[in-house]
């Protein structure tokens, strides 16, 4: 079922980032992906040097969880979105809620993350701050 082998590259992904082990992270991703991440700068291509650097800025890695994804997927392409939390420790603990966004492709028998887009709202009260204090409502 392609559901269950797509939840499953995402959920092995999250648990590489937990354990710190960033070529493992991106071991389902295609080389040519694209990234719309938190992070500047406004498109990125996340390698592994990269990822095991951002990792490294925590106080241990983060952790990460999809919430409620949803999956479309028809022949050889697919998309997941949910809303994604991540906790770690950056000087202090926190949780941030984010939306993601997760395209992938079957190739050569295996599904890869072709593009990956998160993104924080931000307050249309001109200030423009990024609303890093929702959650969602359970």
């Amino acid at each position: 079922m392609s559901t269950r082998e797509i939840l499953a590259v995402l959920s092995e992904a999250h648990a590489a980032i937990a354990a710190g082990d960033a070529g493992r992270a991106l071991a389902h991703t295609a080389p040519d992906d694209v990234v719309y991440d938190l992070a500047p700068p406004l498109v990125q291509r996340t390698g592994t040097t990269e990822l095991a650097a951002w990792i490294a800025s925590f106080a241990a890695p983060p952790v990460l969880a999809h919430h409620d994804p949803v999956v479309h997927a028809d022949g050889d392409v697919a998309f997941v979105h949910a809303l994604t939390s991540m906790t770690g420790d950056k000087g202090g603990e926190f949780t941030l809620w984010f939306r993601s966004t997760i395209g992938l492709r079957r190739i050569g028998g295996r599904w890869l993350v072709v593009h990956r887009h998160e993104s924080v709202p931000f307050h249309m009260d001109g200030s423009f701050r990024a609303a890093v204090e929702l959650a969602p409502v359970v």
